[in-house]
């Protein structure tokens, strides 16, 4: 007898972690493109496929010190680009940083889930809103923890509900996440909303832990507000990075900041530099752009300016949405998705999944259903408006063609 007597399966460590961003759906692009066909991809915020290029100096400098970037570096990240940060977090107002509190990961996925498995013992909680980024979900669950999610409002910009907050609160929650600017909704939150929050965590003793890796990609005037800078009582652990602000998600460059109350977290701390030095160090080549990108000019501020391609395909993609009968969606102040809301009324789904996959096969078309970013009900989709105008047009003609033939049923 050869090979194993018995099926070899996944650790029960995976159980109810996943990604559906680049699930079944997106399989089932893969297979009508291998047939052939031609899909328009409204389903991941990757800037490149869409001609947003990184700015050239990025390139030039990860380019000049490649023959010096083949060795290891120290597990935290270089020194020029722990710096860079460490300047950046003083002018977003996160006091009290040195270049020892910086970590450098490849991407701020990987620090995420680092972030997580050093905190979280089985059982403990912690706190995402719904929707969420769904790697923070995934995350907690491969970390032996308990997701549990806190409502925004959609009627409220897609803003927390506080009250829904506060009851989600138990004996065994740790932390609080806040995805400012949010992904999938677009929402940016206010001074005051995030003092209110603030507050929540102070009261529970939570860390904060910040996703702002869209800080930068604002609309219309907005600014954004590192929560990190309105309290020095809290621990917190702010995430960004290269890949949205600069186009440049491919160099999987991205960081934590270290800030707060420190000195109430050591054995934390201790956790993530065990974990920094257990996978070495992060990519050493794309550690060269992080200084040109955060100390150089900042072309995303033409690309969310009023007549910048961001925001043109912001305006463009939502009011087409917006114009479909049965679909409403809240404007994104921030980021690059729209989260548009089918009226159960008129598109009684009960499975978004398979409207997911029932848009791809009719009408070529890749989108994300809405329970993959864990919100409750399968009412809502997400879209990227990365594409040029010409797609991003003929993709949301197509998805008002596909619903118009449900609606008609």
């Amino acid at each position: 007898m050869s090979g194993y007597p018995f099926r070899i399966g996944k650790s029960d460590k995976l159980k109810g972690v996943c990604y559906d961003i680049r699930g079944p759906v997106l399989r089932e692009a893969h297979r009508l493109e291998d047939e052939g066909h031609r899909v328009i991809k409204l389903n991941i915020g990757n800037p490149a496929p869409f001609s947003f290029e990184a700015p050239e100096e990025l390139l030039q400098d990860v380019i000049h010190n490649l023959p010096d970037a083949t060795g290891y570096c120290h597990s935290k990240g270089l020194f020029p680009a722990r710096k860079a940060v460490m300047q950046y977090s003083q002018t977003k107002g996160i006091q009290d940083v040195s270049v020892d509190d910086i970590i450098i990961g490849n991407g701020v996925s990987e620090l995420i889930v680092m972030a997580m498995q050093a905190l979280l013992n089985n059982g403990d909680e912690v706190l995402l809103p719904a929707p969420d980024y769904p790697l923070w979900t995934a995350a907690v669950r491969l970390s032996g923890g308990n997701p549990v999610h806190y409502l925004c409002d959609e009627k409220q910009d897609w803003h927390p509900a506080l009250d829904d907050l506060r009851s989600k609160i138990t004996d065994r929650t740790r932390a609080l996440v806040i995805i400012n600017p949010n992904n999938p909704t677009g929402a940016n939150y206010d001074r005051a909303l995030l003092e209110d929050m603030l507050q929540i965590a102070r009261e529970h003793n939570l860390i904060v832990f910040a996703d702002e890796i869209y800080d930068k990609i604002l609309y219309d005037e907005e600014k954004h507000t590192s929560i990190a800078s309105l309290a020095d009582d809290l621990l917190f652990i702010t995430f960004n990075g290269l890949s949205k602000n600069y186009r440049a998600a491919g160099f999987r460059s991205g960081w934590m900041i270290i800030s707060g109350a420190k000195h109430l977290a050591e054995s934390y701390i201790e956790g993530l530099e065990m974990l920094a030095s257990m996978r070495l160090c992060a990519n050493v080549p794309s550690q060269n752009a992080i200084q040109a990108a955060l100390g150089g000019y900042q072309s995303i501020d033409d690309l969310v300016a009023p007549d910048g391609r961001l925001c043109r395909q912001r305006d463009i993609a939502w009011n087409m949405l917006s114009a479909i009968p049965g679909v409403s969606c809240v404007k994104p102040k921030s980021a690059l998705y729209l989260f548009p809301r089918l009226d159960p009324k008129v598109f009684p789904f009960q499975d978004d999944e398979a409207f997911a996959l029932d848009l791809l096969r009719e009408e070529h078309v890749l989108i994300v259903q809405g329970t993959a970013f864990n919100w409750p009900d399968p009412d809502h989709f997400r879209v990227v408006f990365l594409p040029r105008v010409d797609d991003l047009e003929d993709s949301i003609g197509r998805i008002a063609r596909y619903l118009d033939r449900i609606r008609k049923k």
